[in-house]
């Protein structure tokens, strides 16, 4: 699935459903962007910067795994991966390349990715680094609400959970 997205300031950007073709531009850009997560919690033992190419091949070919892009002129500067587990959709890999962080795409890119989930998907699950400000000012503007932290090596990781909003569905 191919459709427009708007962005200021691009030409053109398009969502896209990535696939195991995909797997190394992916982790390319995945490594880029986990560079300053990597600095802010102080390790490069982070699972995105360790995952190798058949690794990524490998989830995206999962059946369960729904990976989606966002290209502009051709070239892939967001992705985001969404697991589907029973009722719930565990996001994770969300990745925006470091010159264009900070005009909207990671949100863009998680709002219709979630959108573009089947509909036994009734809640989202993510997590982040509690020195990932970024993310953390983002996920509750898009309706993710903090449900516990966990300890990971030297800092907490933020869990946040959200439940999946139709437009049929009556507001509370």
């Amino acid at each position: 699935m191919d459709r427009e997205l708007g962005n200021p300031g691009a030409l053109m950007t398009s969502l896209l459903r990535l696939g195991p073709a995909d797997a190394g531009e992916m982790l390319t850009l995945q490594r880029a962007a986990y560079v300053t997560e990597a600095q802010a919690h102080g390790t490069l033992e982070l699972p995105p910067l360790l995952e190798t190419l058949e690794q990524a091949k490998g989830a995206l070919g999962d059946p369960a795994c729904f990976a989606w892009g966002i290209r502009e002129a051709g070239r892939l500067v967001a992705s985001v991966r969404i697991v589907v587990d029973g009722d719930a959709g565990l996001v994770g890999r969300l990745v925006v390349a470091p010159d264009r962080q900070g005009h909207g795409l990671g949100g863009s890119l998680l709002l219709a990715a979630e959108a573009a989930m089947p509909p036994s998907v009734t809640v989202f699950r993510l997590f982040t680094g509690e020195r990932s400000f970024g993310p953390l000012r983002m996920y509750p503007k898009l309706g993710y609400v903090e449900t516990r932290r966990t300890p990971e090596l030297h800092y907490q990781v933020v869990h946040f959970e959200k439940p999946r909003v139709r437009p049929e569905d009556p507001v509370r």
